[in-house]
């Protein structure tokens, strides 16, 4: 037994554009695989992916060679374990439950889509990216984290400043001085927002934070809603563009899923087939194995969830969009201690809301040009743009 192979061609620009046929590559060949140009050991079988977001006690969240740290300014809740992890993951758990979701989230969701849909204009081709699909995630989490104030473009702006800082491997200037902007702009807004949150208490992530019995440190809960921002865009704008891309390309599909109201179906599917959220990294805590190689302590690996959510050994035909595919798991969300806390929220206002309604006011919606579409992303990964006619 020895250490993984090691790859020095494969490259970042290589992993950004289009990753899913090196990942295939890897599955089959070497699906551990220690990559020179992320200095990471790549994991893209399922059953590794799982294993290891599973086991946090070998493989721990607290990397200290990410970027994230840098990006944010901090240490936030994504790069902490156990206790510590756990209790800053709690201090927000009241937004996130059930109940909460069902009457304060979904209507206010509903009124958004409303009126962000109202103002398409019928019979033009137009980008559902920049038009819908960010803004409509952007409005809905600075509501939920309870940041009214901050503007859709603000909030759009921040959140892919973050997710630039976070995965910027190469460790480039450009990217962290950008960050260190956005970080000054979200900490001047949130401390202009302590007095409302305290004397109207409201579900909002920050209201509930504040206004907690022991609260975290202020330092953590600007930087956890940090996080929500960074993630909490891309997932449900991601999410919507993709499913939206494979049905208006499967129109059997989507005669299909609109028949039947299959729409969470549609859902899971498309964050299978694009994971918005494509890899995560974990620092080895000690000396241990998979699939036969050495994979020593201090090392970091890098579960792909993108690719284990294609793996051969789950899905038929993983590299295809395909609604009803036999259901299977997925690790979209992740799994673990660290499995997404807006999971149900970005469902419901993709799948229960914005898809159906979408549908609903254009019929006969399609795509102006499939070949149009870019997409993009090694960390985070959807299409750039979204080209249809409303109609």
């Amino acid at each position: 037994m020895g250490l993984a192979p090691i790859d020095d061609a494969i490259t970042i620009q290589a992993l950004t554009s289009d990753p899913y046929p090196l990942y295939k590559q890897m599955r089959a060949e070497t699906p551990v695989l220690r990559v020179k140009a992320l200095g990471r050991t790549l994991l893209t079988k399922a059953a590794d992916t799982k294993y290891v977001k599973d086991t946090p006690t070998i493989f721990s969240s607290d990397d200290p060679n990410t970027p994230m740290k840098r990006a944010f300014r901090a240490h936030t809740l994504m790069r902490k374990d156990g206790e510590a992890h756990q209790a800053e993951r709690m201090a927000m758990a009241q937004t996130f439950s059930p109940k909460v979701i069902q009457q304060t989230w979904l209507p206010a969701y509903q009124k958004i889509a409303e009126e962000y849909v109202a103002r398409l204009p019928k019979g033009e081709v137009v980008d559902l990216f920049p038009l819908l699909a960010a803004p409509y995630a952007a409005r809905g989490l600075a509501l939920l984290l309870g940041i009214d104030e901050a503007s859709d473009e603000e909030m759009i702006r921040w959140s892919q400043t973050l997710i630039d800082g976070a995965g910027n491997f190469g460790w480039l200037d450009e990217p962290f001085a950008k960050s260190d902007q956005a970080n000054d702009e979200m900490d001047a807004l949130f401390a202009s927002l302590h007095a409302r949150h305290l004397a109207d208490p409201n579900d909002s992530a920050f209201s509930v934070m504040l206004n907690a019995v022991k609260p975290i440190a202020v330092s953590q809960m600007y930087s956890n809603i940090k996080i929500a921002i960074g993630g909490g865009i891309n997932e449900p704008r991601d999410a919507l563009c993709t499913i939206l891309y494979g049905l208006l390309t499967n129109p059997d599909q989507l005669a299909e899923v609109r028949r039947n109201d299959d729409w969470v179906k549609a859902f899971e599917e498309g964050i299978r087939w694009v994971a918005p959220i494509q890899v995560s990294s974990r620092l080895v805590m000690e000396d241990t194995e998979l699939r036969g190689c050495e994979i020593p302590k201090g090392d970091t690996v890098m579960t792909i969830q993108a690719s284990a959510c294609r793996d051969e050994e789950i899905y038929g035909d993983g590299e295809g969009f395909n609604v009803y595919r036999d259901p299977a798991p997925h690790q979209a969300f992740g799994n673990g201690p660290h499995f997404c806390q807006g999971t149900h929220v970005a469902r419901r206002a993709v799948a229960h809301i914005m898809l159906p309604m979408l549908f609903d006011r254009f019929p006969k919606m399609e795509l102006a040009s499939a070949e149009d579409v870019v997409w993009s992303g090694f960390g985070f990964r959807g299409p750039l743009n979204l080209p249809v006619r409303l109609v």
